[in-house]
């Protein structure tokens, strides 16, 4: 195929945007079945393939039917968008092969919409908008009749940078990316722009690397841009292994192009010609959308040789990692790409002068390159206009756990966490009050109901204890044992740990001991103490990130939960009900109605019952799996 130049991007949008714009003599109506991991995990496909299926028996020859990344709300999920001519967007959740059907029967073919499934209309306002939050359209009266548990207060709180393109495009065509403005950027900085203008503007941007270090993105690209020695790396970090972190995977499967634009623009901007993705296997999807996207690149030569005729010369190759945890560190990271062990190695030159192959290398994750295009199109004052003082731009959260509205979503930097949770995530579910919020993956910190109304961004999370990470944030509610979290999350890292530090391994083994024994009713006051030196130790003793950053579920719970850890310590109890030694079940006389059920499912005959008498549970043997409690029709057991 024909190396495209600058021409060639606006004839592409003007043809992509004819074949999809719903006007006369171009199609009446279009229909987009959200295909991200989140959606076909719940059932997307089935909706895809029984629409393909009815498109094959029946002619629909004014109807377009196209596929997109996640659309943000994954608890909704499988989801659909229905475009008619003249008329806003609406948006359906929830669904299955028999309502895409109706849906296409009633509201494609008569033009009515199909209330039960809506979630809402009008495209800005669900899909969000690039304006601040207080200037997006407020819901209409053309929202009567929706369901009220389905409004868009999800979508309407948002500012997209990173994500401006989720649910609007095909992924895997890259014509659809071009057609939004992609490689704009790309064209404007190797046509109108040098290379230290590049850096220019990502240093005015104050974008910050999203990947969980913070670090100041336009000082790592200066620093790069002045190492001697070639070739210079790029490596786009799509290592993503935090519990409930899907922030990177979602942004390749919804706009892979973003992230190729952002590496390439990095590469003219320090002079590289050569990029790595390192992305972990268990991401298929994700690694086999942006293997498409760099397959299409190289046929449009926007990878490759002379890029838009210029003397710019870059290119971009995947390399799938294991899974290692500790891999997402950046000195493992580079090991694992040269064929070494994914270990941390001590850091005595900057990666910006010695890196991959002791070669001058950038590292940044997948969000902080998405950002890039936007930067140099709109100007690094534009980016510097949102967030706060040390903290711009927006940040992508993966908003999970013990709230309604789970999902990903994009705000300013600042943005607090009440807003957040309740106002974005619609609050915590089934009327329980909320306990405590978990932000920056395992190795960050659990802040309770008074930080709320603390904004959000690096320094404020750092000083309340927990940090930024890549941008997961867990809510859990009264139900939570904060105890039992700490030890999940410890757990975690120690089966994560390379084992190359003594302090990461065998401390986070006492430390998981200690936890252990609090929460089996044999915790001792004085563990308090040991915790909090362990910590210490591990914190200063570590050789990366991972072990530096190791205690922080432990040292945050302890400062702000410590009364949880004294009651299980000293009272033998977890009020979350949550440690089982720490609880017993007991039969309630006046409820019991005699029915053997608990005693005909106890697993460990731990129930004795003769017909027409109460049920008597024996603590001695009772392995405290609560089968009994479950199974009884009247709350007879407690």
């Amino acid at each position: 195929m024909q190396k495209l130049n600058i021409e060639d991007l606006e004839k592409i949008t003007e043809r992509v945007q004819k074949a999809t714009q719903l006007s006369e003599g171009a199609g009446r109506a279009k229909i987009t079945v959200h295909m991200g991991t989140c959606g076909i995990a719940a059932g997307a496909g089935k909706v895809l393939t029984t629409l393909k299926e009815e498109f094959a028996q029946n002619s629909h020859p004014d109807v377009l039917l196209t596929t997109s990344g996640c659309a943000g709300m994954c608890c909704q999920e499988p989801m659909m968008t229905v475009e008619l001519q003249g008329q806003d967007p609406v948006h359906y959740v929830s669904l299955d092969g028999d309502s895409s059907l109706q849906i296409l029967a009633d509201h494609v073919g008569e033009g009515k919409v199909v209330e039960e499934f809506a979630l809402g209309i009008g495209n800005e306002r669900i899909f969000g908008d690039p304006r601040p939050a207080q200037e997006v359209v407020a819901p209409t009266d053309d929202t009567e009749g929706v369901p009220d548990l389905l409004d868009v207060g999800f979508f309407g709180h948002q500012t997209l940078v990173a994500l401006k393109n989720r649910g609007l495009i095909d992924p895997e065509q890259i014509d659809e990316y071009i057609a939004t403005g992609g490689y704009r950027a790309l064209s404007k900085a190797l046509t109108q722009m040098k290379p230290e203008d590049i850096v220019d503007h990502v240093s005015v941007s104050g974008l910050r690397g999203r990947g969980g270090g913070g670090f100041s993105a336009g000082r790592k690209w200066g620093s790069a841009a002045k190492a001697t020695g070639s070739p210079k790396y790029i490596i786009c970090n799509a290592d993503e292994g935090d519990p409930g972190a899907y922030m990177d995977r979602s942004i390749i499967e919804s706009d892979p192009h973003s992230v190729i634009e952002g590496m390439a623009l990095a590469g003219y901007g320090c002079g590289s010609t050569i990029g790595y993705v390192y992305i972990r296997a268990e991401y298929p999807l994700a690694t086999s959308i942006l293997r498409t996207a760099i397959e299409q690149a190289r046929e449009y030569g926007l990878l490759g040789e002379n890029i838009f005729g210029t003397d710019f010369s870059f290119d971009v190759f995947i390399k799938q990692g294991a899974g290692a945890f500790v891999c997402g560190e950046s000195s493992a990271l580079r090991a694992s790409i040269e064929g070494l062990p994914g270990e941390p190695t001590v850091k005595y030159d900057h990666a910006t002068d010695k890196g991959l192959w002791e070669k001058p290398t950038v590292l940044n994750n997948v969000e902080t390159f998405a950002n890039v295009p936007v930067i140099i199109d709109k100007g690094g004052d534009w980016y510097a206009s949102m967030g706060t003082e040390k903290s711009k731009g927006t940040k992508v959260f993966s908003l999970v756990g013990n709230i309604v509205n789970t999902g990903l979503i994009e705000v300013e930097m600042g943005t607090t966490l009440r807003k957040i949770i309740y106002e974005i995530g619609g609050g915590i579910p089934d009327g329980k009050q909320f306990k405590a919020v978990q932000t920056g993956g395992p190795s960050g910190g659990c802040l309770p109901a008074d930080k709320l109304d603390m904004p959000v961004d690096f320094d404020q999370l750092k000083e309340a204890g927990s940090i930024m990470g890549s941008g997961g944030m867990i809510v859990m509610d009264e139900s939570a044992c904060i105890v039992n979290v700490a030890k999940y999350f410890i757990e975690f890292c120690n089966e994560e740990s390379c084992g190359k530090c003594v302090s990461c391994r065998d401390g986070s083994s006492a430390m998981i001991e200690i936890l252990d024994r609090i929460c089996s009713g044999e915790g001792r006051e004085e563990d308090i103490e040991l915790l909090e030196d362990l910590c210490k130790a591990i914190t200063d003793a570590s050789l990366c990130g991972l072990g530096t950053s190791l205690a922080n579920p432990v040292l945050s719970t302890l400062q702000y939960f410590k009364d949880e850890y004294l009651t299980h310590i000293r009272d033998k109890k977890c009020h979350a009900k949550v440690c089982k030694p720490l609880f017993e079940y007991t039969v309630i006389t006046d409820n019991c109605k005699k029915c053997g059920l608990c005693f005909k499912n106890c697993p460990a005959d731990a129930v004795i019952w003769k017909k027409k008498d109460v049920a008597e549970i024996i603590q001695e043997k009772c392995i405290k799996c609560g089968i009994c409690k479950e199974v009884c029709k009247f709350d007879a057991v407690d």
